[in-house]
């Protein structure tokens, strides 16, 4: 029986090459940091070059550069924030394909194999995987599945088919992207998405996503499934309280993403979740309290919670940037 050759180191079929980025900012996630790194170097298709861009941290640029050899160690030279941070570690990347991996997650051994076969499906400029939750302690009770992006994580709702399909917009934790349509469209926002705020903002990658298929109408984002990550949850991020604020954020920055891009592509996959998976989950919820699972209740409040704390977090939002416009 002969052996399967081995693949070039970063190379699909089609021969692209894969730049992987982490971007880190703490010596509070080092640990995190380093796992991130290793499973990324135990990928069944190596990478061509990882990129670990940190945040406005000298001393943390300093000791990764230290303790991980053959890993492309750089500052941020953006604005402070993960915008900043991806936008320097696309700069740096030399891939025909740039992969990005959370800081706090490590990826399956088959991750980036997966995001790569998906760029051999026609006009594909990027493709994302599936984000599990890894948890310190254990899953709260009352956290519905639809609400799984407020950890980070893929939720209900989501495709569930076993091979790629059509999304508008990917995950910034688990993606990649054709390192083309960044020198087409340009970088991730600056002002939108995680920074040293205090509100737990995001969306950058999804005002990034649909300013890439208002440009390049022709192209399309795929989701896989089969592509998977796994991604820390603290025990900080388990309350009730850190749910509410999050939903806020993401309000707040969903708002941000309609002034940039318009109502119309902002909300579009907003409204069918609000339209279609929550209200079946919540039906399913409240039919576990019927049937004498008393947590139903919880996640029915949650649900219920959650949305009306996303809708008000908006309302905020457009009414600062509207007030702002005036003066």
């Amino acid at each position: 029986m002969t052996a399967r050759a081995r693949e070039p180191a970063g190379q699909d079929a089609a021969g692209a090459r894969i730049s992987v980025i982490i971007c880190a900012y703490t010596h509070a996630r080092w640990g995190d940091t380093l796992a991130a790194v290793a499973s990324v170097r135990q990928q069944s298709l190596p990478p061509a070059q990882i990129i670990v861009v940190t945040d406005h941290n000298p001393a943390l640029c300093r000791d990764l550069a230290a303790t991980l050899p053959g890993v492309l160690v750089t500052p941020s030279t953006g604005q402070p924030g993960l915008s900043g941070a991806r936008n320097t570690g696309i700069a740096m990347a030399s891939g025909d394909i740039v992969a990005f991996l959370d800081d706090d997650a490590i990826a399956e051994p088959e991750w980036l194999k997966y995001l790569a076969d998906g760029y051999s499906a026609g006009p594909v400029a990027g493709v994302g995987g599936l984000t599990l939750p890894r948890w310190d302690t254990r899953r709260p009770w009352w956290l519905p599945g639809e609400f799984d992006w407020v950890l980070g994580c893929s939720y209900v709702g989501l495709p569930d088919s076993a091979g790629p399909a059509r999304v508008r917009n990917l995950f910034g934790g688990n993606a990649s992207f054709r390192r083309s349509v960044f020198a087409a469209v340009g970088g991730f926002a600056a002002g939108i998405g995680r920074s040293g705020q205090a509100l737990p903002l995001g969306c950058e990658e999804t005002e990034f996503c649909i300013r890439l298929g208002q440009h390049q109408p022709g192209s399309c984002l795929l989701f896989d499934s089969r592509a998977v990550i796994w991604h820390r949850v603290q025990a900080a991020r388990c309350r009730f309280s850190y749910f509410m604020t999050r939903c806020y954020a993401e309000g707040v920055s969903k708002a941000a993403v309609t002034a940039a891009v318009g109502a119309a592509d902002a909300l579009s996959a907003e409204r069918q979740h609000a339209a279609r998976a929550l209200p079946r989950g919540l039906r399913r919820y409240l039919a576990d309290a019927a049937g004498g699972d008393i947590t139903g209740l919880g996640r029915a409040f949650a649900t219920a919670a959650g949305l009306a704390a996303a809708a008000s977090g908006y309302a905020a939002g457009t009414a600062r940037r509207a007030g702002g416009r005036r003066r």
